[in-house]
């Protein structure tokens, strides 16, 4: 039985699509891009900040699931523009400090929803 994972404290979904479900002990997490919850405004400033809001936005949709980074097993990272690839990685490093980093993929894209720079999915297992 799948469970929709929903929270007020990351974007709402701007489509057809759940922020999150919950098949089993697996959590499959959209892909998140640099919206602020609380306003609704992009958060652009500069690329490590954005990348710090897709990050903070992951992290409270995997919090409304009852995990955590540390039971994140796959992301998957889009980027606007490859040259960007060192410092979206810096920022996304943090978020898994002192923690076996996951599988991931990085691939750039020819566009992304509201033309921001990056987007970051995930999958995460429950223990």
């Amino acid at each position: 039985m799948n469970k929709l994972i929903i929270t007020d404290k990351a974007p709402a979904p701007v489509g057809p699509y759940s922020q999150a479900i919950l098949a089993g002990n697996t959590l499959y997490a959209s892909g998140q891009i640099a919206l602020d919850p609380a306003t609704g405004n992009l958060v652009l400033s500069s690329l490590e900040e954005e990348t710090k809001q897709v990050m903070e936005n992951l992290k409270e949709v995997l919090i409304a699931a009852g995990c955590s980074f540390a039971d994140v097993v796959k992301c998957t990272i889009f980027l606007s523009d490859m040259e960007m690839f060192g410092r979206v990685n810096a920022v996304y490093a943090n978020f898994f400090d002192g923690l076996t980093p996951p599988a991931r993929e990085t691939v750039q894209v020819a566009n992304l929803p509201k033309y921001v720079n990056v987007e970051i999915s995930c999958i995460a297992v429950k223990a």
